[in-house]
């Protein structure tokens, strides 16, 4: 089993793309949270205040503004940061993010059968703890991606209604990521 399925409480994840919004996020019902905004000068700050409300965050490395999405970038941010994983589309990040102990989801964008396909080569290559799927308004695609691959998948983008959500669920996504902070309720 992966150890991501254990950490869901609220399959609605809030997706963090203001700094504004991380306090509504906070106190809203999602137990994850992804940071998809902030600097080197503040991103422990951020990280600190979701942790201590128990609950996980994972930092999108690319969106990371002083943070290289490197291999360095992520050792940084494993040692001094401390998130419960990170978020990326790069594969050899979710490699070195395994190695240093964090959690990883690997971000495929899925635009056409020929992504589908190089998607899941990526990700039994790099071996995420999950896969975040995007535009996740594709009820018929997520399910066929839960068949194609054991890991477990989030659906993220473009997501506007809990009609959506509850879609995405029941096509097999493990979780929807969000970012209508009125959605994580």
């Amino acid at each position: 089993m992966y150890p991501i399925v254990d950490l869901v409480e609220c399959q609605t994840i809030a997706a963090v793309q203001d700094e504004q919004h991380l306090e509504i996020a906070i106190q809203s019902e999602a137990n994850i949270i992804f940071l998809l905004t902030g600097s080197i000068f503040n991103m422990k700050e951020l990280v600190d205040r979701v942790k201590a409300v128990d609950k996980h965050v994972f930092l999108h490395m690319e969106f990371i503004e002083g943070i290289a999405a490197d291999k360095s970038g992520v050792a940084y941010v494993a040692k001094n940061i401390a998130p419960t994983g990170i978020i990326s589309t790069r594969s050899n990040l979710i490699r070195v993010a395994k190695e240093m102990n964090l959690m990883a989801i690997q971000r495929i964008f899925l635009i056409d059968r020929n992504a589908v396909l190089k998607g899941i080569k990526v990700i039994e290559q790099s071996l995420p703890d999950a896969v975040e799927v995007m535009p996740g308004v594709m009820p018929r695609v997520i399910q066929e991606m839960t068949n194609l691959t054991p890991l477990p998948i989030i659906a993220g983008g473009l997501i506007d209604t809990k009609k959506e959500i509850n879609e995405a669920l029941a096509a097999g996504a493990l979780a929807v990521s969000v970012g209508t902070n009125e959605l994580w309720s």
